[in-house]
């Protein structure tokens, strides 16, 4: 009896050791880390690929003019502010007049003392040619010497020029009255155009002198339509097109886009902190009046656009001899390759010409995973 009792304890302890075994065994397998590699993936999508050369700009008015003072003179009348809109024709300001106003009455007084005076020499000169030709009848009768004859010729001709004297004297002055009298009409300063008086550079009260330059009164622009000058680097503009498709936002308001075409690249360049920049101009309506002058632009040229194209990471594209292909994790986890005709990349998305469509999982390298976009997930290498 003790000896079988003996057997059967050792066998108990055996046991109880195999099933501890088994216990450890099943502990460390289940929360042991997962060995198998994991992969960043994301889902294509459909969405727009733009290819962007990105400057700043300013807007300023594609219209405006700068209204001066032709003549000298005080500023006797300012009649607009800052803001206000004027029309082609429209009084906006009034120069001292007096001046100008007794230059006018002196060239009038001198041009009717001067006709004055051809009214005079015309009759001396009506006078001398009758004598001539009396002179000239009785020289045919001999009752005249040659001598008289030629004295009265003389005097006829001396009497013709100083008629052409007197009358090249009142082209003169009719000359200076009317430029006294154009001089006198620009005391009164018109508006060039219609528009919105953007700037006032003079004040009520202040000389004007026009005599080396023109003194700028105030500004008028067209705010309807404004233009983007937007400053691109030497190493971007030989990527610009004129009529190319472009847009800005502002700074006040960088969600909505306002678009235009490149209309000009201007050949001299700007050179900023020996930075060669070059000016590149495109137009955009402005007919709610949103867009203000010197307002700073953040614009975007589009050398080149995908929409509504099935796209994928950038990252996810890779290549080699046979060309571009992505990994597509399958429904059952495992990954297959697939080959694709790749389009127009942003560098962040690249679309897909054909290969996959917009729902397919594919792998994000880990050299290039980045934090998943909408649709994205984790998937597991088998």
């Amino acid at each position: 009896m003790k000896k079988q009792y003996g057997g059967s304890k050792l066998g108990l302890t055996i046991g109880v050791l195999v099933l501890a075994a088994v216990a450890v065994w099943g502990y460390l397998k289940w929360t042991a880390p997962d060995t198998r590699q994991q992969v960043n993936t994301a889902r294509a999508e459909v969405r727009d690929v733009e290819v962007l050369v990105t400057a700043t700009g300013r807007l300023q008015p594609r219209d405006f003019v700068d209204v001066g003072a032709q003549v000298s003179g005080q500023l006797e009348r300012l009649l607009v502010e800052v803001g206000d809109q004027v029309e082609q024709g429209q009084l906006l300001a009034e120069i001292d007049p007096t001046l100008l106003e007794s230059q006018v009455e002196s060239n009038q007084a001198q041009l009717r003392n001067q006709q004055a005076v051809l009214r005079e020499r015309e009759a001396q000169y009506e006078l001398s040619r009758l004598n001539y030709q009396r002179q000239e009848r009785l020289q045919g009768a001999s009752l005249t010497s040659e001598e008289l004859v030629e004295t009265a010729r003389a005097t006829m001709q001396q009497a013709q020029a100083q008629v052409d004297s007197i009358r090249a004297q009142i082209d003169q002055t009719q000359s200076s009255l009317r430029a006294a009298e154009a001089n006198l009409n620009y005391t009164r300063i018109f508006a060039p155009m219609s528009g919105t008086v953007v700037s006032i550079e003079a004040r009520r009260g202040q000389t004007l002198n026009a005599a080396q330059t023109t003194p700028t009164i105030l500004t008028i622009a067209d705010l309807s339509e404004m233009t983007v000058e937007a400053q691109v680097s030497e190493a971007d503009i030989g990527r610009l097109e004129l009529g190319m498709p472009v847009y800005f936002t502002t700074m006040g308001n960088r969600t909505q886009r306002w678009h235009g075409e490149l209309r000009l690249i201007e050949p001299t360049p700007v050179v900023e902190n020996n930075v060669v920049l070059y000016n590149a101009l495109f137009e955009v309506p402005n007919d709610e009046g949103r867009l203000m002058t010197q307002m700073t632009t953040n614009v975007f040229f589009i050398a080149d656009a995908a929409r509504d194209a099935v796209t994928v990471p950038a990252a996810a594209v890779r290549r080699d001899r046979e060309g571009a292909y992505v990994e597509v994790i399958s429904s059952d986890g495992s990954q297959r390759q697939v080959r694709v005709s790749t389009g127009v990349s942003d560098r962040v998305h690249t679309a897909i010409e054909s290969g996959i469509d917009a729902g397919a999982q594919v792998v994000i390298p880990a050299a290039n995973a980045a934090p998943m976009a909408a649709g994205g997930g984790r998937g597991m290498r088998g």
